[in-house]
């Protein structure tokens, strides 16, 4: 495999306005009311939906079967398949009424793992469900705790009311048909249209708020592919962001390759606010710590240092936000602004680096990796702990390093669930670069794990990253799988 040329066919596919997400059957799902206003994409979304019906019955990342995925999913699609469907389509809605109960049962044994906006979205998908007759009312004690939890959201809203400049915006199709008091609607849209780059809450903004709206209808039929839509669009710095992080981890860049990389820097620098850092994607309002300290730690692997204030801007009591009025903080967030402050040259005992490292000390508890709201997997979290501890703090990270190596499996490659390119590269990042502070990895755990990689790096992906339900950022897990290829190269 050429390392070089998949290196650069990457850095040209990215760019501003850009971002190559998997279509997830929710977004697909509310995509599909638009067949009630006769607009072509509701009936592409509707065949999408019916092509993508899993063999269970239900709706969602086939690859594995998560509670949160597969319950959002399925009642979504279920309802517009009972509104708007037609022939055999009864007969889809009957199996999923069974994956139905099958996730239920399932979430009331674990409830770990929401999906973006869990609370928020199912109380009103289910009223509406069960207006239809495809749900009873008999998940009281779920229902009840998730209208507890939507509740205190909707409280901590400042003015009570859901526009641009807060994250709920994303997650806006909660407020459903009646709920639009809720909603600063003056206020709602981002300028390309969409209502917070999602294209479930802008179909809601398009079929029930401002029905037919033009710029909503032309942000959707932009996202539109093969007939389904993803999660989020665009998410370009995101994606960006991402892709130079994990090329600068290499540390070998030929000229050929900084060149290509350099618009993408500059694209990113134009809209970074010294005081705020970035927004995940241009153009959508709310900023995170999370893109800012990735991108802040990949422009000083780039030479191009930014400002230390932005990191500081989401310092809290005992740890770092993500983002304003989040119900629980992001453990990857706060390791990857961890990085962000190693590179920013703090000392161990600055107290910012200190707090960072007391509140991932005790998140882990007593097991020796970490979980994240974010994605699925613990090698994510584990694995960028990894990275952004050793050398540094390396107490902190001995134990996930020792669990990395002894949970690759006999061929190599690692996964929690099942073995996944996206993981292994994960792992592979985070013990080259463990090795290169002085640890014991052994040749082999390296050279098996980046075989059994060479052979598995093109699509399709599983979806590991939560949103709304689960996906995959093509682009993001590409740019991983190469740079851990590139760093395994560069060892044995």
């Amino acid at each position: 495999m050429d390392l070089d040329k998949n290196v650069h066919r990457l850095l040209k596919e990215i760019g501003p306005n850009k971002s190559l997400m998997t279509n997830t059957a929710y977004d697909t799902a509310w995509a599909a009311r638009l067949k009630a206003l006769d607009h072509p994409i509701g009936e592409q979304a509707l065949e999408w939906l019916r092509e993508h019906q899993l063999a269970d019955g239900s709706w969602g990342a086939n690859e594995l079967p998560y509670y949160h995925d597969r319950l959002i999913c399925t009642l979504a699609a279920m309802i517009v398949l009972v509104k708007y469907g037609r022939g055999l389509d009864h007969v889809r809605w009957q199996r999923g009424q069974l994956a139905l109960q099958a996730a239920t049962k399932g979430l009331k044994v674990d409830m770990s793992g929401d999906t973006i906006g869990f609370e928020m979205i199912v109380p009103t998908l289910w009223a509406e469900a069960e207006s239809l007759g495809i749900v009873q009312a008999q998940e009281s004690d779920l229902l009840n705790q998730l209208a507890r939890q939507r509740a205190a959201k909707l409280a901590a809203l400042p003015g009570g009311m859901i526009n641009r400049f807060v994250t709920v915006a994303f997650s806006a199709e909660m407020a459903g048909p009646d709920g639009l008091h809720l909603l600063d609607v003056e206020n709602l849209q981002e300028i390309n249209g969409s209502v917070g780059h999602s294209p479930s809450a802008t179909a809601y903004f398009a079929m029930y708020v401002r029905p037919r709206d033009p710029s909503a209808l032309k942000y959707l039929h932009q996202t539109v592919s093969q007939g389904g839509v993803p999660t989020v669009a665009p998410s370009d710095v995101f994606e960006m962001g991402w892709v130079l992080w994990n090329l600068a981890l290499t540390g070998s860049l030929d000229d050929e390759t900084l060149a290509l990389c350099r618009p993408h820097l500059d694209f990113i620098q134009s809209i970074w606010d010294p005081g705020q850092g970035i927004p995940q994607a241009s153009g959508y309002t709310p900023r995170d710590s999370d893109d800012t300290s990735l991108v802040y730690e990949a422009f000083s692997r780039f030479g191009r240092p930014m400002s230390l204030d932005a990191i500081l801007h989401y310092e809290e009591d005992d740890y770092f936000r993500c983002f304003a009025l989040e119900a629980n903080p992001s453990i990857s967030a706060n390791i990857h602004v961890l990085g962000a402050l190693r590179q920013g040259g703090l000392e161990v005992e600055h107290p910012s680096v200190i707090k960072v490292i007391q509140y991932l000390f005790n998140s882990q508890a007593l097991q020796l990796f970490w979980f994240d709201k974010w994605h699925v997997s613990p090698y994510y979290p584990t694995a960028h702990a990894i990275i952004a501890g050793t050398g540094y703090v390396d107490w902190l990270v001995d134990g996930a390093a020792y669990w990395i190596l002894e949970t690759q499996k006999s061929d190599g490659s690692w996964g929690y669930y099942v073995s996944t390119a996206e993981e292994t590269a994960y792992c592979l990042q985070a013990l080259v670069m463990w090795r290169r502070h002085g640890h014991p990895v052994p040749d082999d755990v390296l050279k098996r794990g980046a075989a059994w990689l060479a052979r598995r790096t093109e699509q399709p992906y599983p979806p590991l990253w939560i949103g709304k339900c689960l996906y995959c950022p093509v682009r993001v897990v590409r740019s991983t799988i190469l740079s851990a290829l590139m760093l395994a190269a560069q060892e044995v």
